[in-house]
């Protein structure tokens, strides 16, 4: 199987050789649940998001990822922040790209459907804000969550 290797600030990293616009989403129910997936490719927990395709726009790509990861349809309502560390380097070990973090994060609150598993995430749940801490995620993942749980208000540029 494909793996995501997430590196940073590590001399053994790979040297970037892509660069990607992507989206993610921080989406709660009416619950103030927040919706996680388990990546496939390993293992960590994460809110749903992905590269945006061209001819679409930033919430287009967000609301397409969050349906195409979880089973769940979503609308924007915010913006956690800009992630863009060149420390962050991201390996997708089936085809060798390496890319340099590039996401935007945003909010999202759901409208519909049910928590379903694709082929990128192996589990999609609704998940008290209290519980996330304890989860197994990437320290990059892990700062954009947190930014959307302290409530910040701006949103974060980095």
């Amino acid at each position: 199987m494909a793996r995501r290797i997430d590196f940073y600030d590590d001399p053994a990293a790979p040297k970037p050789n892509s660069l990607v616009p992507s989206v993610n989403v921080v989406v709660t129910n009416d619950a103030g649940e927040i919706l996680l997936i388990r990546r496939s490719d390993n293992d960590n927990w994460a809110v749903p998001g992905g590269a945006i395709d061209l001819g679409e726009s930033l919430p287009e790509a967000g609301i397409r990822e969050t349906l195409e990861e979880t089973g769940i349809r979503c609308e924007i309502t915010g913006i956690v922040g800009t992630y863009t560390d060149p420390r962050h380097v991201i390996l997708y070990t089936s085809n060798g790209e390496a890319r340099q973090e590039f996401s935007i994060v945003l909010t999202g609150r759901a409208v519909g459907g049910e928590p379903t598993p694709s082929d990128e995430s192996r589990e999609v749940r609704w998940m008290p804000r209290q519980e996330v801490e304890a989860l197994t995620m990437d320290r990059s993942m892990r700062l954009r969550i947190g930014h959307f749980l302290a409530g910040r208000a701006t949103p974060y540029i980095g």
